[in-house]
């Protein structure tokens, strides 16, 4: 039996590991903008702003920038693989910081369901296309939860260096087919700037619900902090991870989705997306234009990033939740036997097997149903999954002014402190606002099914914070003191 130490004294995750290039990997996996782009991208075009969507991803990418300040601030303040849970803990107290742990976790662990739901419809489809062979989506679901556990006990480093591969080709393939679209002049209309670039499109048919795909494609950047206690001087990295992320993932949307306008002619580029999404399969609006500009080999490939990008979503997500695990088992607030590391790859075993247990709890019924695992896991997975990480983006803004009103010797800039994550606190109430407004788009289900399904967000919530006395008499000094131990 492997041997495992436990990780009390911040003594756990290998130090030192992983770059900020390497986190950037990390989180770029997570964000997955390859799964955004094929799905989120054609709906947020014909539901939402037409040829505007590209400028709202910008404007989403200019909210998690003004978010990203506090962030930040609060990231040099506190290095905690539990990221979320610790800022708020320490701004807003332990009794919250456990409230919003549990909306961590659920969150994760309901956007890690939407991958491993949408990753065996689409491999099944690929495998049939190719080869013939039908194979249950439950079954390639099955196969990559094993894949994905078995990077979660290897060394970190590796993880980030198979993601980092992946994402330049991916990444690669998407830029190529933009440069190419412009050097040939698209369908022949011209650049559609004045039909993108202006205030009229940005606002033109349903923008709100534009913004609200926006958000569903671009979170993820947040878990650069759960790798501050692996990362190579966290205080730096963390913080040029999270901003270059943001940057990346924004400018990665907004060049793709604009240059496949000019690939489709901004005369035709919503019919098509339309199509798209009525023949069910909204990423023909992607591989259509790879087929027309780069050739018959690019759909084919591209199925692949799709797929593969799914694996790196799953990975990026069980690390995250791992990490989640391993710190609230550090503060005693779950079993402390969750801290323990490998003491090879110093990696947390423990969580990392009982996160795949925890998915396989999750999944397992929708599999044994015959549920369609696009229309349940999938919707409602990342329908869920944007609620959660929105509200707790705001409830971190909170707890960043809070922090800095009361500690204010801990750093005097006035707007990365204050003006920022109160700014940011009231984007994100009104972020919340338009993602609750239009939740019914989002998960694909109406009335009492919407409402089911978001309300599991502040039960995450109560289930934590109503935790507290309960397991308050075993919690560590680590937690008891307001994750007040600096473990950096």
């Amino acid at each position: 039996m492997a041997s495992h130490e436990a990780a009390p004294q911040g003594a756990g995750l290998k130090r030192d590991a992983i770059s900020a290039a390497g986190i950037v990997f990390l989180v770029l996996a997570a964000a997955s903008p390859l799964i955004g782009l094929t799905g989120a991208v054609p709906s947020a075009m014909v539901v939402g702003n037409g040829l505007g969507a590209p400028l709202a991803y910008v404007a989403v990418g200019l909210v998690l920038l003004l978010f990203c300040v506090g962030y930040v601030a609060m990231s040099r303040q506190v290095t905690n693989a539990g990221a979320l849970y610790a800022y708020v803990g320490r701004g807003l107290g332990l009794r919250t910081g456990l409230g919003a742990a549990g909306v961590a976790v659920w969150s994760y662990t309901a956007i890690q369901a939407s991958v491993y739901g949408f990753f065996g419809v689409v491999g099944s489809a690929t495998l049939d296309s190719w080869t013939g062979v039908h194979v249950p989506w439950w079954l390639l679901t099955l196969g990559l939860v094993a894949l994905v556990q078995v990077f979660g006990y290897l060394h970190i480093e590796l993880g980030a260096r198979v993601l980092a591969v992946l994402m330049i080709v991916e990444w690669g393939t998407m830029l190529l087919l933009g440069l190419v679209i412009l050097a040939k002049g698209g369908a022949g209309e011209g650049l559609g700037l004045s039909q993108v670039f202006s205030v009229d499109s940005l606002m033109s048919g349903a923008p709100g619900v534009a913004l609200v795909f926006g958000f569903a494609s671009m979170f993820g950047f947040e878990s650069s902090a759960i790798y501050g206690e692996e990362a190579r001087s966290p205080k730096k990295s963390v913080a040029r991870a999270t901003y270059l992320s943001v940057v990346l993932i924004t400018g990665f949307f907004l060049f793709t989705s604009w240059t496949l306008i000019v690939g489709h002619g901004p005369a035709g580029a919503v019919g098509a997306a339309g199509s798209a999404l009525e023949s069910g399969d909204p990423a023909a609006y992607v591989f259509g234009a790879g087929d027309t500009f780069l050739g018959a080999w690019a759909p084919h490939a591209m199925s692949v990033f799709v797929i593969t990008s799914m694996f790196a979503a799953a990975l990026a997500f069980h690390n995250g939740i791992a990490r989640y695990l391993f710190t609230l088992g550090r503060d005693g607030v779950l079993p402390a036997r969750l801290s323990t590391v490998h003491h090879r790859t110093r990696a947390p075993h423990v969580a990392s097997v009982t996160q795949t247990v925890s998915i396989l709890v999750v999944m397992v019924p929708f599999m044994l149903a015959g549920a369609d695992p696009v229309t349940t896991l999938f919707f409602w997975g990342s329908g869920v999954a944007v609620v959660g990480i929105v509200a707790l983006y705001g409830l971190s803004s909170v707890a960043t002014f809070r922090y800095f009103r009361v500690h204010p010797e801990r750093d005097a800039r006035v707007w990365h402190t204050l003006v920022a994550p109160l700014a940011s606190a009231v984007a994100m109430a009104g972020a919340l606002v338009l993602v609750l407004a239009n939740f019914d788009t989002l998960v694909g289900g109406t009335g009492g099914l919407a409402a089911v399904l978001a309300l599991t967000v502040p039960a995450a919530f109560v289930l934590g914070f109503g935790a507290y006395g309960a397991i308050r008499a075993r919690l560590t000094p680590t937690a008891a003191v307001d994750l007040a131990a600096e473990l950096s």
